[in-house]
C-alpha cells in the first residue's frame, strides 16, 4: 500500500492503539488526501480540519493514559445526509443551511467508539439519483476513472474510501445507494437490516426505505464501522435485535445454498443486463461453487413490488421538501417528484406499507429453498460524469432503471445486503454483485463476502494514482 493511502480501518485502530501512530498524524495525512484530492475528486461537501484535529489530540490524550476504545483516535467520513454537531446538513441541496446543534445517533454512536469525523461526503441532491453531480457542489468523480461518475446516492463517501483518503466511511442506501457506488468504486458497501444503524432524528428514513450503511475496501472494515454505527435511539420505529457483525469475519460460512440471480426486477421501464457484468457475476457464482457452494439459478418472486416503492420513495422525497428553507433552489425533478409524493402519501402510501408482509412472505418462500442470493448489483458499469445530471424527469427514470434495476427490491424489503466487487469491465470500469439474505443476516452474508474476499483478494487493488487528477471537479 503507498503511504500517500489510508490504512485499512481495523489496521489504523491497531497501529492507534499500539502506539505505532497518533491520532492527530492521522487526521492530518486525512486532511492533507483530502485538500490535494478536491480539485478533482470533490468528495467533500464539508471538511472539519480544526475540528478534528482538536479531536484527534483528544484522542491521543485519551490513548496514552491506556484508553481503548474500537475506533479511538481513527479518521472516517459520513454523508451529508448526517447531523454532525456544529455542521449543517445541506443533502445534497444547493443555499446556506442552518447548523446543526446534536449529532445525530449514527454519528454519536461514532465518537463513543473513538472516531474522528474528519468531513461530510458529497450527494446528490436528497439521494435520489445514483451520480452524485449538482449546482450545490459540481461533480464528484470516481477514483478509478475520472470522467465517469462513483454513482451514487452515497458516491462521495465511495469515492474517498476507494481513493485511501479515508480507511472507511458511513453512507446511506435507499434504492442502492450504498451497493452502487460500492460496486462501480470496487468497494464492500454493508446495507444492513432496517433500523441496525439509527437514522435518528427521523424515526424512520423515507417511508422505511432508507437506511444508513457502511462503505469500505475490505469484509472485515465495513462490518467493524457497522459494529461501531449500530444501535437504536429511543425514538426509532425499528428495534431489529442486536447483532456483532465483525464475528462473523473468518467465520467458515458452511456449505451454502446460492440462488443465482440475473433477471431485473419487473419495472415500467426497460432494463436489460449489460453481458459484460453478466458474465463477471456468473464468474462470481462459479468461484462460490469452487469454494464449495452450491449455485443454481433461481428467481425471486418479486411480483409488482414496484408499485410499493413509488409511493414510499415519492412520499419520503415530499416529506424532506417540506424542510428544506430554500425549496425555489431545488431540482426540478426534485419538485415534480415532490409533488407526486404528495399524491400518493394518502391511501397508496398506507395500501405499500400494508403489502410488505405480503411481501416478506412471498419472497422470503426463496429462502426456504436457498440462503443466500447472488445477483448483479447494477445492470451497467459506472455512467460518464454528465450523462444523467441535466436530463428531464422520465429521462432520469428510464436512465436509472436502465443502469440500476436490481438494488431497491431489497430496500422495500428491509433486509440485508451486501456489495462485492465482481471485477472490471470495458476499460478498467468496476462492477460488483450484491449478497442479498433474509431479515437479519447479516453475519451470514458478511462470512460468505469474508471467503470470497480471502479467495479474490480485490481489496489488493487500487484505483490508478493518476486517475482522479485528470479532469476538474466542476
Amino acid at each position: 500500500m503507498a503511504d500517500d493511502r489510508a490504512p485499512g480501518l481495523a489496521e489504523c485502530a491497531r497501529a492507534l492503539a499500539a502506539g505505532e501512530m497518533t491520532s492527530r498524524a492521522a487526521v492530518e495525512q486525512a486532511l492533507a488526501r483530502i485538500e490535494a484530492s478536491q480539485p478533482s475528486l470533490n468528495a467533500f461537501r464539508r471538511v472539519r480540519a480544526e475540528a478534528a484535529l482538536a479531536e484527534a489530540e483528544a484522542a491521543d490524550k485519551e490513548l496514552a493514559a491506556g484508553g481503548r476504545r474500537p475506533l479511538l483516535g481513527v479518521p472516517v467520513a459520513v454523508k451529508d445526509d448526517m447531523d454532525v454537531a456544529g455542521e449543517p446538513t445541506a443533502f445534497g441541496c444547493r443555499g446556506e443551511y442552518p447548523v446543526q446543534a446534536e449529532d445525530g445517533e449514527a454519528v454519536r454512536r461514532l465518537r463513543a467508539a473513538g472516531a474522528v469525523i474528519v468531513g461530510k461526503t458529497n450527494t446528490c441532491e436528497l439521494g435520489q439519483w445514483p451520480f452524485t453531480e449538482g449546482p450545490a457542489f459540481g461533480a464528484t468523480r470516481n477514483p478509478w476513472h475520472s470522467d465517469h461518475t462513483p454513482g451514487g446516492s452515497s458516491g462521495g463517501s465511495a469515492a474517498a474510501v476507494a481513493a485511501g483518503l479515508v480507511p472507511a466511511a458511513l453512507g446511506s442506501d435507499g434504492a442502492g445507494s450504498v451497493r452502487i457506488p460500492a460496486a462501480w468504486t470496487h468497494l464492500v458497501g454493508i446495507k444492513p437490516q432496517r433500523g441496525r444503524i439509527s437514522t435518528w432524528p427521523r424515526p424512520e428514513s423515507f417511508q422505511g426505505i432508507t437506511v444508513n450503511g457502511t462503505l469500505a475496501r475490505t469484509v472485515a472494515d465495513a462490518a467493524l464501522l457497522l459494529d461501531a454505527a449500530s444501535g437504536q435511539h429511543a425514538g426509532d420505529l425499528h428495534h431489529p435485535p442486536a447483532l456483532r457483525v465483525s464475528d462473523a469475519v473468518g467465520r467458515d460460512p458452511g456449505r451454502l445454498r446460492i440462488a443465482l440471480s440475473l433477471k431485473p426486477p419487473f419495472t415500467a421501464l426497460r432494463a436489460r443486463l449489460d453481458p459484460r457484468i453478466r458474465a463477471r457475476v456468473v464468474a462470481l457464482g462459479e468461484r462460490l461453487a469452487a469454494l464449495g457452494h452450491v449455485v443454481e439459478e433461481a428467481e425471486p418472486r418479486y411480483g409488482q413490488i414496484g408499485l410499493t416503492f413509488l409511493p414510499r420513495a415519492t412520499a419520503g422525497i415530499a416529506e424532506r421538501v417540506r424542510d428544506v428553507p430554500f425549496p425555489d433552489l431545488l431540482d426540478r425533478r426534485t419538485r415534480d417528484t415532490a409533488r407526486l409524493g404528495r399524491l400518493l402519501g394518502g391511501t397508496p402510501l398506507r395500501v405499500a406499507r400494508r403489502a410488505e408482509a405480503t411481501l416478506h412472505r412471498r419472497i422470503g418462500a426463496l429462502f426456504t429453498s436457498y440462503d443466500v442470493l447472488l445477483a448483479p448489483t447494477t445492470a451497467a458499469p459506472p455512467p460518464r460524469i454528465g450523462a444523467m445530471v441535466n436530463l428531464n424527469g422520465l429521462g432520469t427514470d428510464r436512465a436509472m432503471v436502465a443502469a440500476c434495476p436490481y438494488a431497491w427490491p431489497w430496500n422495500v424489503l428491509g433486509w440485508p445486503g451486501v456489495n462485492v466487487p465482481a471485477g472490471f469491465v470495458g476499460d478498467g470500469l468496476p462492477v460488483g454483485a450484491q449478497l442479498l439474505g433474509p431479515a437479519h443476516s447479516e453475519p451470514l452474508l458478511v462470512s460468505l463476502a469474508a471467503q470470497l474476499e480471502a479467495d479474490l483478494r480485490w481489496h489488493e487493488r487500487w484505483p490508478p494514482p493518476a486517475a482522479a487528477a485528470d479532469s476538474p471537479a466542476a
